[in-house]
């Protein structure tokens, strides 16, 4: 009689590829059987009857106790992972960001000391290029064997943007070295003559956050960025797109054969610039860069998603509670950029995406969890289920109805911005490394169980 540390029965196993029905068999934290009914085997059971089994979403874009604005996210590598997991997220990969003046190495010591030991699920992490210079471009080919394959560049913040020729230079130099690049696209000087202008005209509210970064302000940073890759014949990764400007570069670009890719993430799905009318300062809960945008987005942003111009639901997850928001109320440069969304993003995809027939299951794995593990060198030990693969597992009720309020969340932050919604489909069960972590929206799992992902080559899809 075969013998396992967990069973999982009768569930719906959804993959990128495939739904059947049947019995998973895990033993030692992977997928050792898959079977269409595990008779006389031996091992914990976990009645999945009527759910799905999905792959662990993987978020492939948090900031977990973030230095901005001279404070720091309000979630950190603890509170922000057991979140992540109670909403289904098995995998997070987190970004690093390089201090001016310090190295490669350095930064990789200050963000693995504040995730090891720490983070409650499996995690990568990004590296953020700030100070670029002939040392730091040494130490990309040993920082990308040593598990590090993908790094950011900004192309606005004062502090950590980079112009084009540092662009270039990198996306050079981590393509030969087998990296990926990623980049915050949005033009800085369009930025900063807004955001000036508004000051001097005594606009402070939150709106003018938004007002100072037009949609053109981010779709010129988009082309321009592509151009460059080309220019340089390297792949390029562009985060959290929120419009039609960027979508319509990387769906050129894809369409003449360009290694070129994107995420969204689910705010700029389902929130606009109305936001930002809430009345006093409300409106300060939705400032982020790039901002919301108008609400004839959304279609052109589910549009990607479908057509695979856009691969990735991630959430940029930065939380900041309202009293770090008040930093900027005489002024909206100074609120702390940034929105929570680690925990709702499954659902979220799954109610608005799948029940409302814009997305097929398929699909919705492919854009939780497949994609970001190929794209980030991490599949097929993540982001699918199979024999051999990590035992990171969702199940999912598709049935379970639920108002999303902020009080009954796990994020460490004092708001959500989908406070009110319906919601029918949620996780119930998740599983990292073959334990159970996260029930009926609960953590249960281990602080600090979490391991360090030494990721592999990207893969352009």
């Amino acid at each position: 009689m075969e013998s396992y540390d967990t069973i999982i029965k009768n569930g719906i196993i959804v993959t990128e590829g495939d739904t059947v029905k049947g019995d998973i068999g895990i033993k030692k934290g992977k997928i050792v059987t898959i079977s269409e009914s595990l008779q006389g085997a031996e091992g914990k059971i976990i009645d999945a009857s009527g759910k799905y089994i999905f792959p662990g979403g993987i978020d492939p874009h948090t900031h977990m106790d973030m230095p901005f604005c001279g404070t720091f996210s309000s979630d950190d590598f603890i509170t922000g992972t057991k979140a992540a997991a109670c909403g289904g997220t098995t995998t997070i990969v987190d970004f690093a960001i390089q201090p001016k003046g310090k190295t490669l190495k350095d930064t990789v010591k200050i963000w693995r000391e504040k995730s090891d030991k720490k983070s409650c699920i499996d995690y990568g992490i990004h590296i953020v290029i700030t100070d670029m210079n002939d040392t730091i471009m040494r130490e990309i080919p040993d920082i990308i064997k040593e598990g590090y394959s993908s790094f950011k560049l900004f192309m606005t913040y004062d502090g950590m943007k980079v112009d084009d020729d540092t662009l270039m230079k990198t996306l050079m130099h981590v393509t030969r070295s087998g990296g990926l690049t990623c980049v915050h696209a949005e033009n800085y000087y369009v930025i900063d003559y807004y955001t000036k202008k508004f000051l001097k005209e005594g606009k402070i509210e939150p709106k003018y956050h938004a007002i100072s970064r037009p949609e053109l302000c981010e779709g010129e940073a988009v082309g321009r960025a592509i151009k460059l890759a080309q220019i340089c014949k390297a792949p390029l990764y562009i985060v959290h797109n929120t419009c039609e400007a960027s979508t319509s570069e990387i769906a050129r670009a894809r369409e003449r054969g360009y290694p070129v890719m994107g995420e969204t993430c689910p705010q700029y799905l389902f929130l606009s610039n109305e936001n930002y009318e809430e009345p006093g300062f409300n409106g300060s809960k939705y400032v982020m860069s790039p901002p919301l945008r108008n609400r004839e987005n959304w279609p052109v942003l589910w549009k990607g998603l479908q057509n695979n111009t856009l691969q990735v639901v991630s959430t940029d997850h930065c939380p900041f509670f309202i009293k770090q928001k008040e930093m900027g109320l005489d002024d909206f440069t100074k609120i702390p950029n940034g929105v929570p969304g680690v925990e709702l993003r499954m659902c979220l995809m799954y109610n608005y995406g799948v029940r409302e027939g814009r997305i097929s299951l398929q699909r919705f794995v492919e854009l939780t969890s497949t994609n970001a593990a190929k794209i980030f060198g991490m599949y097929p030990q993540k982001g699918t289920i199979a024999v051999g693969c990590d035992a990171d597992i969702v199940i999912f009720d598709p049935n379970k109805e639920l108002t999303i309020t902020h009080k009954n969340l796990n994020e460490n932050v004092d708001y959500t911005p989908y406070e009110g919604f319906k919601i029918k489909g949620y996780p119930i069960i998740t599983l990292s490394q073959g334990e159970i972590v996260a029930k009926y929206g609960k953590f249960i799992g281990k602080e600090g169980a979490g391991k360090f992902i030494k990721r592999g080559k990207p893969k352009i899809i």
